[in-house]
């Protein structure tokens, strides 16, 4: 998976929208960091909490840290919205497995 940026400090606004044409683009504003992604998954850390975005084919078409703007195109199947981070997610993992 790659890593990407950090625009908690760069963000013109703190609002948080999801466009979608078609389940195949998406443009969603409100994005604060980009935690991971591949063709398969998405991870953003939005205003309103984490965002998994799963599906096929999935490629960043564009990305704005200044606006916290970032487009994705490709078969969407999912969004799911968490109150977790990635790394609280995580550490929920390992904490069971190793309690």
């Amino acid at each position: 998976m790659n890593r990407m940026y950090d625009s908690t400090n760069n963000r013109a606004a703190d609002g948080h929208d999801i466009v979608m044409q078609g389940r195949k683009t998406m443009e969603i504003t409100g994005v604060k960091q980009v935690e991971s992604f591949d063709s398969e998954e998405f991870l953003l850390l939005t205003v309103m909490g984490m965002l998994i975005i799963k599906g096929e084919n999935l490629q960043m078409k564009n990305l704005d840290v200044d606006r916290g703007l970032v487009e994705i195109k490709g078969r969407v199947l999912s969004l799911v919205y968490t109150d977790q981070s990635a790394n609280e997610k995580s550490k929920g993992l390992f904490s069971k497995l190793f309690k």
